[in-house]
């Protein structure tokens, strides 16, 4: 597989990691890492098709996604713990480029054109790396930035071109809670300032192709907490005034209690079905119509085990 001999260059920006809103302004080659504990590999617990997301993002076959591992938040109810954790040793899921492309590549050969990075906000160099290796060898997929909504605007800024749909959570609106689950009492601020940008790049509109696929647009996420309703209104209110009613958003009731939820008796349970509707009347009492809302059962059906070949089947 032959790559031009400057296709790893986007890594030097690890030697002083501040690309994400951490700002460790860490040496990610060396033993002392930052907040994430990522160095500058290819750290990818999996590469598969996925037809769990919205149907705008799966299609009619499925999204290619690649999940990194490691994360930027540390949220005690993560479904996706089991590779988010930093405290783990995540050194078994190092990858070679070469292979992370042959996988890639593999399923974008049987007619998947789009792909997706989880959790890319602390692996931006090395997402440019496998997009701009990709391209040399003749693919350009759609490419969909999957992310947690804490995420650095400047960096946001450098994707513009690169990232065709972004896919962002909206976790919170209330720093108290941001601080106590996620360890980030900023991220209502970063957050929105990062949506913001997002919304500045790509507007209201998510344009789909003949097959079902959004090939350019903006897709909000935001997961209703057991108890917090007010928090997931607040949310809602901030998408409407601050980018606007027109985008879409996906209201989640999937939360289930897992990871370390247990240690907090508001999160031990799942989400009430009167909660999850009243955020849906607040939506669409603020004229966000254009989205997907979850049946209050999904919560059974959202469960990866990245134990496995395929985390979710």
């Amino acid at each position: 597989m032959m790559l031009p001999e400057d296709i790893l260059n986007p890594l030097e920006e690890l030697k002083a990691c501040n690309i994400c809103p951490r700002k460790c302004n860490a040496d990610r080659f060396s033993e002392k890492k930052g907040y994430c504990n990522a160095g500058p590999e290819f750290s990818i617990s999996s590469i598969c098709i996925h037809r769990g997301e919205e149907p705008v993002i799966s299609g009619s076959k499925g999204i290619c996604n690649v999940f990194f591992t490691n994360c930027n938040l540390q949220c005690v109810f993560c479904q996706n713990w089991q590779i988010s954790e930093n405290k783990l040793d995540h050194s078994r899921e190092h990858m070679e480029l070469e292979e992370v492309l042959r996988q890639i590549i593999a399923i974008l050969d049987t007619g998947i054109n789009i792909l997706g990075f989880v959790s890319p906000g602390h692996f931006i160099p090395q997402m440019k790396v496998i997009i701009s290796s990709l391209k040399h060898l003749g693919y350009e997929p759609v490419i969909v930035y999957n992310s947690n909504g804490y995420d650095d605007i400047d960096q946001l800024v450098k994707l513009e071109g690169t990232v065709d749909v972004y896919l962002p959570d909206f976790k919170y609106m209330q720093a108290d809670i941001a601080k106590q689950y996620s360890g980030a009492a900023d991220y209502p601020k970063v957050a929105l300032a990062a949506h913001k940008e997002m919304f500045r790049q790509m507007g209201s509109n998510l344009i789909i192709d003949n097959e079902g696929y959004a090939m350019r647009g903006m897709l909000i996420r935001h997961l209703v907490l057991p108890g917090h309703s007010e928090n997931s209104i607040k949310v809602i209110e901030a998408i409407a005034k601050e980018l606007s009613p027109d985008v879409h958003v996906a209201l989640m009731s999937q939360y289930y209690p897992c990871h370390l939820a247990g240690q907090y008796p508001i999160l031990k349970d799942y989400v009430d079905p009167h909660e999850y509707r009243k955020v849906v009347k607040r939506m669409q009492d603020l004229g966000i119509t254009r989205g997907f809302i979850q049946g209050i059962e999904s919560s059974a059906h959202y469960r990866p085990d990245f134990e496995e070949d395929h985390p979710f089947e």
